[in-house]
């Protein structure tokens, strides 16, 4: 068996255990530390890594390209003759990257990044396509929800039928933006819709997520998508929290006069949920749930301390003191780290 260095380490140690405790016998114990064979180089971190750069690559074209004026200009001027055709060309290049990217996990499975990125290309042609279908339809209406659930079906879809993480990643994205801009049309693009302003609604938004997540957790993980949905579960939730910390249930011409003090309860809804996560992560061995929880008590914290502190404090001691918070953080960062090291060897 192909293992990384560091997963040969935990897996002799283990089997080390095993045999001291009388669970394995010598010989048992030597067929099965024979049949491991550390690799010098981890080539699938590598192409990871590589396709995902390749991918951020194409983003960086595509804004490039939009923030160039005269070439999008040109662009559109060269099919200005045909509208329908503006919407066509990427549809069609959609398909086609979607027939090739599954018909090439058919039948090459162990081609996994390289599918996912094939697929990938599709998701942006059919944004491309989406994006020309609202300017054709556009009737000054600004309802662009439908457009984004017209999109949400097809990466879900894709994503779905070709265990992509990635498509789905965009499928859930997607969602997002599908349900702040039906929101935001129904309520007449104003402050509030049912009484909640942005950040509330996307903690029901994140809550629902997590929860549909963990309901559909066993046919998720089939599909290879259950990591991300509840990572972009989280993010959502608690991204929505830390803002929701900041501005509470406020629109921003009331904000400026609200004190401090009435945003507590907010500052304190979102430490508890940082502190629910990280409870249940202690008592399950969750990473993920451990990383949120922490990160975002951290960002609270370092939120509030800036809140109180940056007009009272003199510049010096506001910068001196978070100096020494953050080096203390970052101390005991490394006592963990050099901690793990030594296990694992």
């Amino acid at each position: 068996m192909n293992v990384t260095r560091k997963q040969e380490r935990i897996i002799r140690r283990a089997l080390a255990d095993w045999r001291q405790q009388g669970q394995i016998t010598d010989s048992e114990h030597a067929k099965l530390a024979a049949t491991l064979n550390a690799v010098a180089f981890d080539w699938q971190r590598l192409s990871r890594y590589a396709f995902w750069t390749a991918i951020a690559c194409v983003l960086i074209a595509l804004g490039s390209f939009f923030a160039d004026s005269e070439l999008v200009d040109y662009l559109l001027a060269l099919f200005s003759y045909s509208g329908l055709l503006r919407i066509g060309a990427p549809l069609a290049l959609a398909v086609v990257f979607y027939l090739w990217g599954f018909r090439r996990q058919r039948r090459e499975t162990q081609w996994h990044y390289s599918t996912e990125a094939i697929l990938f290309l599709g998701v942006v042609c059919t944004a491309l396509m989406l994006w020309q279908l609202g300017e054709r339809l556009d009737n000054g209406s600004g309802h662009v929800a439908p457009l984004f659930l017209i999109g949400c079906a097809i990466y879900g879809a894709v994503a779905w039928f070709g265990r992509s993480a990635l498509v789905w990643l965009f499928f859930l994205l997607a969602l997002g933006n599908w349900f702040g801009a039906e929101t935001g049309y129904v309520s007449g693009w104003g402050a509030y819709w049912l009484g909640m302003n942005y950040p509330i609604r996307f903690v029901l938004f994140g809550g629902a997520l997590l929860l549909a997540c963990l309901l559909l957790r066993e046919v998720l993980a089939k599909r290879r998508l259950f990591t991300i949905s509840k990572a972009m579960g989280l993010t959502y939730l608690f991204i929505a929290l830390w803002i929701m910390s900041i501005f509470g249930n406020y629109d921003l011409d009331s904000w400026s006069s609200v004190t401090r003090e009435a945003l507590i309860p907010w500052a304190l809804l979102f430490a508890a949920a940082a502190g629910i996560c990280i409870y249940i992560s202690l008592k399950t061995d969750d990473g993920m749930l451990r990383g949120f929880g922490l990160t975002f008590l951290a960002i609270n914290l370092y939120t509030r301390f800036f809140e109180y502190f940056w007009d009272s404090l003199h510049k010096v001691v506001f910068f001196l003191i978070l100096a020494v918070s953050l080096a203390v953080v970052g101390r005991y960062a490394e006592k963990i780290w050099h901690a793990g090291r030594q296990n694992g060897e």
